[in-house]
């Protein structure tokens, strides 16, 4: 095997490196360890992750579904509107809008003060549902996250061909029968695909589970490896979370394998009915309900909050937060998109099995909860650490501390790790529409394999690089319970100093930070809807 290659494979298992040791931990068993887990919490743990699953993979069902075939069968006013507006929430973290919607609902919120004031009730006198709870936590990731469901499954509905719902009609089938008889078969592979996704980050979510005191895997990973300092059962649980994850990705790649029986509109031309009076309105209600309760509510308090706090925008320690964010999440967004480039090149120019295998493995880690990436990446970096110092003791006499597991590096690693998919698939897409044709013309011309990627591929590949850049950015600006493990003593993320303003029950201190986040996060939102957009357009809709 040629140098390439080995360089490939080397790549691909260092990306793979925390799952790596998370998995061996599976080999390993500490006995006493798990049976202590087994006997406290994990039984806590499971249960709970199963109620949310499964509540949240109906909610976001119910919510995704309803709104893809109103926007891609009927016309009602608003359409253009909520056809992209339906998209916003993937610009709100679920822990942003976990703290908004605490900030309205709990007891000195303006809701229940409102009810106090208007019926004359006094503490005790009337009953409200907590937000801070399983319940709460159940709506919260629905309305945040139903918008995987949606733009997957109104894909398929707009390639849906036109000659299944003539035959149906003309055997008499009418639009509900058509729709449960025809339109969800065809469809189901692409609605677990995206339910799959929305269960992924459910069991990725830190941030929402720890503000309502929801104990889950990701909950008790950082319990366990901080409050009570056991690594070991840090990452025996890890491993089992690791299980819950790779089920999942088992269940999505069945979902693909049924994709096989999709059908693409033949004629091009629209199947929007128009639709009036109540039905319209019908129609209107359910795609903007998840816009209002995803979106424009909780965008709207951090904006309430963020005015209340006005003197924080003038204040240098938060724009060094910003600043920090920003350099932090551009040079991840760089390494992972140049490790991309260079995974995604390599494995056009050797398109061997193994070596596809190791790529695609290597792009596992946006599957992966940040938390475990990170509990798998800290015993390594650790090690390390206490090898260079070992080394340089003896050649040196001289202790350079922890280069690794205390620096940035480690962050800059695991974002490497978690977000590598996200650049990987970008970038291969890119490369995709270039023919192997233009290759084999600049190899006749005596160009090397470097040059061709320089002269050829790169201007090319310029948008799509762009697009990585933007969209791991914007990942890593969100991204929390990986930073709150692996961050340097003393440093902050904008998503960090939210969380901790929040922790303190200082939510109006919460919303500039969060505010910020939100705000770049409607940059890839925007992509996204432009390129729809331009797809409608071309599918004639």
């Amino acid at each position: 095997m040629t140098r390439g290659p080995l360089l490939l494979f080397g790549v691909a298992a260092l990306i793979g490196l925390p799952l790596i040791v998370v998995a061996l931990s599976l080999l390993n068993p500490q006995w006493d360890t798990l049976a202590h887990l087994w006997q406290t919490v994990i039984p806590e743990y499971v249960g709970h992750s199963l109620i949310l699953l499964v509540s949240v993979g109906i909610g976001v069902t119910v919510l995704g579904v309803s709104s893809a075939w109103c926007v891609s069968q009927f016309d009602f006013p608003g359409w253009r509107w909520v056809s992209w507006g339906l998209l916003l929430p993937l610009a709100m973290p679920a822990y942003i809008t976990a703290y908004t919607y605490t900030g309205l609902l709990d007891y000195a919120g303006p809701v229940q003060q409102f009810l106090r004031a208007a019926f004359d009730w006094q503490l005790g006198e009337y009953w409200f549902p907590n937000i801070r709870s399983l319940p709460g936590a159940i709506f919260v990731l629905c309305v945040v996250l139903y918008p995987y469901v949606y733009l997957i499954t109104r894909a398929a509905f707009m390639q849906q061909s036109t000659a299944a719902f003539e035959s149906a009609r003309t055997l008499g089938a009418g639009p509900w029968k058509s729709f449960w008889r025809v339109a969800m078969p065809l469809a189901r592979p692409a609605i677990a695909t995206g339910v799959t996704l929305a269960l992924m980050e459910t069991l990725a979510d830190y941030g929402t589970m720890e503000y309502f005191g929801v104990t889950v895997f990701t909950t008790g990973i950082f319990r366990t490896w901080y409050g009570i300092g056991d690594t070991q059962g840090a990452l025996q649980l890890a491993a089992i979370l690791l299980l819950f994850v790779i089920a999942l990705i088992l269940v999505e790649r069945y979902s693909r394998r049924r994709a096989k029986f999709y059908q693409r509109r033949s004629d091009g031309q629209s199947l929007r009915k128009p639709l009036h009076g109540r039905h319209a309105v019908y129609a209107a209600v359910v795609c903007w309900l998840p816009i209002v309760l995803g979106f424009i509510i909780p965008a709207f308090e951090l904006v309430v909050w963020s005015i209340e706090r006005a003197e924080v925008w003038t204040q240098p320690s938060f724009w060094q937060l910003t600043l920090n964010t920003l350099w932090l999440g551009l040079l991840a967004a760089m390494i992972t998109v140049m490790l991309a480039l260079w995974l995604a090149y390599g494995r056009r120019r050797h398109p061997t099995r193994p070596l596809r295998v190791a790529v695609s493995l290597a792009g596992l880690g946006y599957a992966i909860p940040g938390i475990v990436i990170a509990v798998g990446l800290l015993s390594p970096l650790a090690w390390m650490d206490h090898r260079i110092i070992d080394f340089s003791r003896w050649a040196f006499d001289f202790n350079p501390g922890l280069l690794l597991s205390g620096t940035v590096v480690a962050l800059l690693f695991a974002y490497s790790v978690r977000f590598l998919s996200v650049s990987l698939q970008t970038v291969s897409s890119g490369l995709e529409q270039i023919t192997p044709q233009m290759d084999d013309t600049a190899r006749t011309l005596g160009a090397s394999p470097r040059r061709i990627l320089w002269r050829v591929h790169l201007p090319l590949l310029r948008s799509s690089i762009l697009a990585a850049l933007i969209l791991v950015l914007v990942d890593v600006m969100k991204e929390l319970p990986a930073t709150l493990v692996l961050r340097p003593f003393d440093f902050n993320t904008l998503a960090v100093r939210a969380f901790e303003m929040a922790s303190d029950e200082r939510l109006a201190d919460a919303g500039p930070p969060a505010l910020m986040i939100v705000a770049v996060g409607l940059i890839p939102v925007m992509m996204l809807s432009r390129a729809l957009k331009t797809q409608s357009i071309k599918t004639g809709d």
